[in-house]
């Protein structure tokens, strides 16, 4: 990646390097690679290996690059994080000392008309982070085939979107006239029925987010790649992930907590809940969110809503091994 494109500037940077604190000869994993930047940082701060992530093989293919300058520091994965145990395994790696996670779509993807992803750039309506992944549903089939109420309940619980009937409403009524195909025509149709906000906000964005969300099933991946990595990471290794909406932060919020074995709502004074006895597998290394520099938001638009979270590795077993000796029949993940 060249440092000098602004278009691919990866998300608070100097941050996620200074928590993960690279060191020769660990084994390090950058769970969505995307243009490369997290890896090839942590490449030139240490003499490690980062074995890299991306479910979407253009991604991998333009880091190809990279790989062959880093002289076998650098292996790439093509598959989702949530995986990430098994494709370690195929590669006879165990565990790691460090996880970086960089939710959500990244600038190359956006940027691509061809994805789908944007609604400012006109485009076929897509949204598959693997666009060879046939199984996947693309945006243009759920738009023009899902039912009113079902569209609804998409665009709600995913984009957060308060007037998620009226826009699933105008899709519905939209799509008698003929399929809805173009990112422009969805775009347009909701800018329709929702006015913009004050922010300077696009009416669209929320929409969009929840369709690529839901047809990426990327809140599943988010849980799937925690626990992964809980399971991967040695005794001080780190995870650091850097999300970009609540609906992300919520789900890493949840786990980090729970792993650290801090209940919310309850009082220090009372005994910890059944559900709650069990040895901490996280420290959290960040008491509040971290968010980037003024400076990086006036330089990297993208950086705006970032939020980053960082936990340490303890010695205990996981969560899960922990439950199992608990209770007999447990779900056997890892």
């Amino acid at each position: 990646m060249r440092s000098n494109d602004k278009t691919h500037q990866p998300v608070m940077l100097e941050e996620v390097t200074k928590f993960l604190s690279p060191k020769d000869n660990m084994v390090y994993v950058d769970g969505t690679f995307g243009s490369g930047g997290y890896s090839k940082r942590i490449l030139e701060l240490a003499n490690c290996q980062v074995l890299a992530i991306d479910r979407d093989p253009e991604a991998l293919k333009l880091g190809k690059r990279l790989e062959k300058e880093s002289k076998g520091r650098l292996i790439l994965l093509e598959g989702s994080f949530g995986k990430m145990v098994e494709l370690l395994k195929s590669k006879g790696i165990t565990n790691v000392d460090g996880v970086v996670l960089d939710l959500g779509i990244s600038s190359m993807q956006l940027n691509d008309p061809e994805r789908g992803f944007s609604f400012s750039l006109d485009g076929p309506l897509d949204m598959r982070m693997n666009r060879k992944d046939t199984k996947k549903l693309t945006a243009e089939k759920l738009i023009n085939h899902l039912s009113e109420k079902e569209l609804a309940k998409i665009i709600y619980e995913y984009g957060e979107e308060k007037f998620s009937k009226r826009i699933a409403k105008a899709i519905v009524q939209k799509r008698r006239n003929g399929p809805i195909e173009r990112t422009s025509e969805l775009a347009n149709i909701i800018r329709g029925v929702v006015r913009g906000s004050h922010d300077g906000i696009d009416p669209a964005t929320k929409t969009f987010m929840a369709l690529r969300i839901y047809i990426n099933n990327e809140i599943q991946e988010i849980n799937k790649g925690l626990k992964a990595s809980e399971f991967l990471l040695k005794p001080g290794g780190k995870i650091i992930i850097v999300s970009f909406h609540s609906l992300e932060d919520r789900e890493v919020k949840k786990f980090l907590v729970k792993c650290a074995n801090k209940p919310r709502g309850t009082s220090r004074h009372l005994p910890k809940p059944k559900d709650m006895e069990f040895v901490p597998t996280l420290k959290i290394l960040t008491k509040k969110i971290v968010r980037p520099t003024h400076e990086e938001t006036l330089d990297n638009s993208r950086a705006r809503s970032a939020r980053l979270r960082a936990a340490e590795r303890t010695s205990a077993p996981t969560l899960t091994h922990q439950s199992q000796t608990k209770m007999e029949g447990g779900e056997n993940d890892y």
